[in-house]
């Protein structure tokens, strides 16, 4: 149990820390370019939806059964729609940042001074928004590792991506309003540490053993929290920053690419090779 829970560990910081490569993204370029961001979005919906439907729900029906499988994978979606009704929803307007800019040249600095506090608040609420939802990911990223190394790495790598444009999204308004690189930086990372702080607290609230139909039940509830967090979280964003069309056409690429790291490691991988 200790070596999953390291494995598990180590995983969840890369997730993690990507945040904090989004972080870098915002303080070298200066102005990211929000359509970027959009087209980041709709490939990590992508690889979070394939890995969702195609590995995490798959497997469970599999194991579990039809109708077992899709309780719990249902359960997972009932759930974080009911604390996402509890969280209000962090944004980031595309064209928000040229359009205060404009206000801040033109109302002077009482004007400015005022879009740079709501602006401030608005990262702070992201980052909040963020570490709440980062924290199921760890816990997605705990119980793939010990179902397997597989879907562990998927996952990890799955969700890696996913937290680049998040930690863009944490970073942009920050920079924006405090004009602190470090600062931008301080809290998009810290936003990442929701993930491996996910492992820790789960590692400790499990049993050393599950019986397999309780992990797969649990895999498959994770696979619906991630279904839930991409369908509410990331399509409209990229559909938003990156256009419909565009958006849709990087959203297969990443199921494509998911769906190829899949195969790879399932050739690659004994397939009773467990943590």
């Amino acid at each position: 149990m200790a070596s999953q829970v390291l494995v598990a560990l180590a995983l969840s910081l890369v997730g993690g820390f990507s945040t904090s490569l989004g972080a870098l993204f915002v303080i070298l370029s200066g102005a990211p370019n929000l359509k970027m961001l959009g087209l980041l979005q709709g490939f990590a919906a992508g690889l979070m939806l394939s890995i969702s439907f195609l590995d995490l729900a798959h497997n469970a029906i599999n194991s579990i059964g039809f109708l077992k499988g899709n309780l719990w994978f249902f359960a997972g979606v009932i759930f974080f729609a009911f604390v996402a009704h509890f969280i209000p929803e962090p944004t980031l307007a595309p064209g928000s940042d040229t359009k205060r800019k404009k206000d801040d040249d033109e109302g002077g600095k009482d004007i400015m001074k005022k879009h740079r506090r709501q602006v401030l608040f608005s990262g702070i609420i992201t980052a909040i928004g963020i570490s709440l939802h980062n924290f199921p990911e760890g816990m997605a990223v705990f119980l793939g590792s010990i179902k397997g190394l597989r879907v562990g790495l998927n996952l990890a790598l799955a969700i890696a991506l996913h937290n680049i444009p998040e930690g863009i999204a944490v970073a942009l308004p920050v920079y924006f309003a405090t004009q602190s690189k470090w600062q931008a930086f301080k809290l998009a990372t810290l936003s990442g540490f929701a993930e491996p702080l996910g492992v820790v607290i789960v590692a400790y609230l499990f049993p050393s053993s599950l019986s397999p139909e309780i992990l797969e039940g649990l895999l498959g509830s994770v696979g619906g929290i991630m279904a839930f967090l991409t369908l509410h979280e990331m399509l409209p964003l990229a559909f938003d920053y990156a256009g419909q069309k565009q958006a849709v056409k990087v959203v297969f690429l990443g199921m494509a690419c998911m769906s190829a790291s899949l195969y790879f490691l399932e050739i690659s991988l004994p397939e009773d090779l467990s943590l």
